[in-house]
């Protein structure tokens, strides 16, 4: 189950909002190798950041999955996701962090059990 989320000192509207969770979302699958119902995305705009000193437009995200990434997957999924934040918001592929997980089946719960 991949899992995206991403905060912005960005406002972000309902309509943006819909957009970046759709292509985010399909990016994950596409490129991670995983059913898109699997796929679960947010973003939360309007939060307080600073990066490098600035209070310029940044972005922070963290992906985790059960298994799919890895050294040549990350830096897909991390010029994807720039490219989408920078289109949609923009926010500068350099103002831009991303973390990955990848996490055992028994440290995420789904449906009242483990995978």
């Amino acid at each position: 189950m991949p899992q995206l989320s991403i905060s912005t000192n960005v406002p972000v509207d309902a309509i943006v909002a819909a957009d970046i969770l759709k292509d985010c979302s399909r990016a994950l699958a596409k490129i991670i190798g995983k059913p898109e119902s699997y796929v679960m995305v947010s973003i939360n705009g309007c939060v307080p950041t600073s990066f490098a000193g600035s209070e310029e437009p940044a972005a922070y995200g963290e992906i985790m999955s059960i298994g799919g990434l890895g050294p040549g997957v990350n830096g897909k999924l991390s010029a994807a996701l720039a490219e989408i934040l920078e289109t949609k918001l923009s926010i500068s592929r350099s103002r831009f962090y991303v973390k990955f997980d990848d996490v055992q089946g028994y440290n995420l719960g789904f449906n009242g059990s483990t995978f």
